[in-house]
C-alpha cells in the first residue's frame, strides 16, 4: 500500500516538475518554433500547431511569426540620375521563410528589421540613382512627346527639325516606370535576403515628393507656365477679337457702299423718270408746262418779306407782268 502511494507521489512530483520546468509548450497556427538547448538550436523547426514537449530546464522554445510582416522605411532624401533630389517614403512586406536560418543569422524580428533597413534603403538609393525622375513618377510604356527635341511635325505626322524630316517618331515610349523600378528593387532585395532565412514579398513607394528647395522652384515654374499659357490664350483671344472687329468693319463698309450705290441707282432712275415725264409734258403743251414751272419758281422765290430787283424785260416777270397789265386794263 505504502509502495503504491510512493509511486503515485513520484509521478505527481515528475508532472509538477514538468509543468514548472516548461516541458510542454503550445504552437499556434500563426507561429513556428525553434528549440534551443543551452542557446543552440536543436532539431527541426516546429511548424505544426498543437501541444509539443521539450526537455524542461534545458531546452527553450523560441517563437517566430509565420504571417506576413510589415517593414516601414524612414523618409529619406535621394538623388535621381538627372540630379533631382526627392523625398522617398517606402514600405515592404516580408516573412520568415526559414526559421532556423533566421534564428542563426538575425536572432529575432528586431534584428531582421534593422537588416531590412540597410538592404531596402540601399537598394532604393541604388535603383533611383540609375533612373530619371520622370521614370520614377509615371507608369511604364507611357508615350512621351518629344516636343523639346523636335521643332514640330508636318502634315504627315513626321518629326521635323530645321525644316527636314527626321527618323524619330512623334513620341518616345518610356521603358521604365514606377512599377518597373519597384520590381527592380524587390528583385535585388530578394537576392540579398536569401541567406538570412527571410523573404521580401512586396515593395512599394508610399510617397515621392521634391525636397523643399526644389518644390518651391517647381511650383514657381508651374505658376510661370500657367501664366504663360493664360497670356497665350489672352493674346489669341485679343487677336481673334481684332479679326472679328476688322471683319465686321469690312462687312459694314461693304453694306453701306452697296446701300449708297443702290440709293444712287434708285435716285438716278427716279430723276430719269421725272425728266422723261417733264419732257413728255413739255412736248404736249409747252406753254402750259412753262407756266407751271414758272409758278413753282414764284412759289420758291417769293418768301415772306422777300425783295427782288429785276429788269422789266426779264422773263421771270413775264406772267406777273401780264397779270398786272390785265388787272389794270380791267
Amino acid at each position: 500500500m505504502f509502495k503504491g502511494i510512493g509511486i503515485a507521489g513520484l509521478v505527481l512530483i515528475l508532472i509538477g516538475l514538468s509543468i514548472v520546468g516548461g516541458a510542454f509548450y503550445v504552437v499556434d497556427e500563426t507561429e513556428q518554433v525553434i528549440i534551443t538547448q543551452f542557446g543552440k538550436p536543436v532539431g527541426s523547426p516546429i511548424t505544426t500547431p498543437g501541444l509539443h514537449i521539450k526537455i524542461p530546464f534545458i531546452q527553450d522554445a523560441n517563437y517566430f511569426d509565420k504571417r506576413f510582416l510589415a517593414w516601414d522605411g524612414e523618409p529619406s532624401q535621394v538623388p535621381t540620375k538627372d540630379k533631382r533630389f526627392i523625398w522617398v517614403d517606402t514600405y515592404a512586406r516580408w516573412r520568415i521563410k526559414d526559421p532556423l536560418l533566421f534564428f542563426q543569422r538575425l536572432r529575432d524580428e528586431r534584428g531582421a528589421q534593422s537588416r531590412l533597413d540597410d538592404i531596402l534603403d540601399g537598394e532604393t538609393r541604388n535603383v533611383i540613382a540609375k533612373h530619371l525622375l520622370i521614370e520614377l513618377v509615371q507608369g511604364a510604356d507611357r508615350r512621351i512627346p518629344i516636343e523639346e527635341v523636335e521643332i514640330g511635325f508636318n502634315n504627315n505626322a513626321k518629326a521635323v527639325k530645321d525644316g527636314k524630316e527626321v527618323s524619330k517618331r512623334p513620341f518616345n515610349t518610356n521603358s521604365f516606370g514606377r512599377e518597373e523600378l519597384q520590381r527592380e528593387i524587390l528583385k535585388a532585395s530578394q537576392e540579398r535576403t536569401k541567406g538570412l532565412g527571410i523573404e521580401v514579398l512586396d515593395f512599394r513607394f508610399k510617397r515621392i515628393n521634391y525636397v523643399g528647395e526644389v518644390r518651391r522652384e517647381v511650383y514657381a515654374r508651374m505658376i510661370s507656365e500657367r501664366k504663360r499659357i493664360a497670356e497665350q490664350y489672352r493674346s489669341e483671344g485679343a487677336g481673334e477679337a481684332a479679326r472679328i472687329a476688322g471683319q465686321k468693319d469690312r462687312e459694314l463698309k461693304v453694306i453701306r457702299s452697296e446701300a449708297y450705290k443702290r440709293s444712287k441707282e434708285i435716285k438716278g432712275k427716279a430723276d430719269e423718270e421725272a425728266a422723261r415725264i417733264y419732257a413728255e409734258a413739255y412736248n404736249k403743251a409747252p406753254e402750259f408746262y412753262a407756266f407751271l414751272r414758272t409758278l413753282e419758281t414764284y412759289k420758291n422765290a417769293f418768301k415772306t418779306n422777300s425783295t427782288l430787283i429785276l429788269s422789266t424785260e426779264n422773263d421771270f416777270l413775264k406772267y406777273l407782268k401780264n397779270a398786272l397789265t390785265g388787272g389794270m386794263k380791267k
